[in-house]
């Protein structure tokens, strides 16, 4: 199993104030696939992705990339597990804004001595031809295809998407869809998608639904439509 989470508790505060978010999440994932997270807001579907992507410190439990685990890491234990492992994709890109496109992607590949070809990447993506441009100067889709590309730049092991449309058209949306089910089929890329959209799980291999810190569904879809094909985004 490539993915495997278990027994996973996360808090925050203290006293009467202690919010426990995550209450013994329980999750595997084979390597290559595409899963999906939904349910309400405030469930602990960003607190779990944090949580596997290291950007958060686990109170109990485990989480295990490759046979690796996380558990009783330190900072810079973690961040090397974050360089060697993780690529991230947030909602509302995150993009230097003093750095063109070339070098908001090539500085990820700083981060380690495997990266994905450059032309590759800017051919996989559909970016060449603006590479010498400024954030302030894309649309929003191509606004998120840098932020994608900078994500896989390192060749990560594990892409971790927190509502990566949320910010996006429909038509951009499922532009951005189609192209991180290109990615995973390309280079096998291993992807977690959290979102509040009910029409994305439809294109994902897995589906999972949390409520109130706990996983309540984890189920194999066997009708997974193309990206292309989805409705109503």
């Amino acid at each position: 199993m490539y993915l495997e989470v278990t027994g996973l508790r996360k808090s925050y505060g203290t006293g009467e104030g202690r919010q426990e978010v995550l209450r013994g999440v329980d999750l595997t994932m084979e390597r290559g696939t595409m899963a999906s997270i939904v349910g309400s807001s405030g469930c602990g579907k960003s607190t779990l992705l944090n949580c596997i992507g290291a950007l958060e410190v686990i109170d109990e439990g485990d989480v295990r990339i490759d046979g690796k685990s996380l558990k009783g890491l330190g900072k810079l234990e973690r961040e090397r597990y974050r360089r060697e492992n993780i690529g991230y994709v947030f909602q509302f890109f995150n993009l230097l804004a003093d750095l063109n496109v070339r070098d908001n992607i090539r500085v990820a590949e700083r981060l380690t001595d495997e990266p994905i070809d450059y032309a590759a990447l800017l051919d996989q993506l559909g970016l060449a031809g603006i590479e010498k441009k400024f954030p302030s100067q894309l649309s929003g889709g191509q606004q998120q295809r840098v932020a994608i590309a900078r994500a896989l730049a390192k060749n990560p092991r594990l892409l971790l998407c927190d509502e990566p449309t949320g910010a996006l058209d429909s038509t951009t949306a499922k532009d951005t869809l189609i192209l991180l089910e290109k990615i995973n089929a390309t280079f096998g890329t291993t992807i977690l998608m959290v979102t509040h959209n009910q029409v994305i799980p439809q294109m994902m291999q897995q589906n999972i639904v949390m409520r109130d810190g706990r996983i309540i569904e984890n189920s194999i879809n066997e009708r997974r439509i193309p990206a292309e094909a989805l409705e109503d985004l």
